[in-house]
């Protein structure tokens, strides 16, 4: 595998190894100890997959400490252009946000550490996205930033007349009224 860092510190694009053949494909999507030799110390406890049609802009979520997630995210199938916003106070890229597409052709990950907010839009038809965690889920600290915040001006490439977006996600408050600890 080969890691690239990002203009965002402790962010890091992920391009695993893929043998291809007449068969197809392989590659190793996870491996912990791997990860670990990479100084990467997370320990992954729950895996999520969502299904979302072209046009879905889902985020941007994240949970508060002491229920704050590290992600491992990654596209099975589709493309989805992949947005995280630096949410640590004492970071010098608080507030600013960094995009990348994932797609099932590149294979890439984004490994997201904690004090990050997340969401993707679907560029592709339909978008299968799988996401590791290592921490649960937890309702009373999910907190979210409002995609269409024009302080972080987040251009998700898809036009927000088109954008298929949740009730809840449409209410969440601009990144000046969110709440975050981190």
């Amino acid at each position: 595998m080969k890691i690239e860092t990002v203009n965002i510190p402790d962010l890091y694009i992920i391009k695993p190894t893929v043998y291809e053949d007449s068969r197809g494909f392989f590659y190793e999507l996870y491996n912990q100890k791997r990860f670990s030799n990479e100084n990467f110390e997370n320990i992954f406890v729950q895996d999520n997959i969502s299904l979302s049609q072209k046009g879905t802009i889902r985020g941007l979520h994240y949970q508060l400490n002491p229920f704050s997630q590290a992600k491992l995210v990654t596209v099975i199938k589709g493309k989805v252009l992949d947005v995280v916003v630096d949410l640590r106070k004492k970071s010098p890229t608080f507030g600013k946000w960094f995009s990348v597409e994932l797609s099932e052709q590149n294979r890439w990950q984004l490994l997201i550490p904690k004090g990050f907010a997340h969401g993707f839009s679907v560029l592709s038809k339909e978008a299968l996205f799988l996401y590791k965690c290592d921490n649960e889920y937890n309702k009373e600290c999910e907190r979210g930033i409002n995609i269409f915040d024009t302080y972080l001006n987040i251009d998700w490439k898809i036009s927000k007349n088109e954008a298929v977006v949740s009730e809840k996600d449409f209410a969440l408050p601009l990144f000046s009224e969110a709440e975050f600890n981190f």
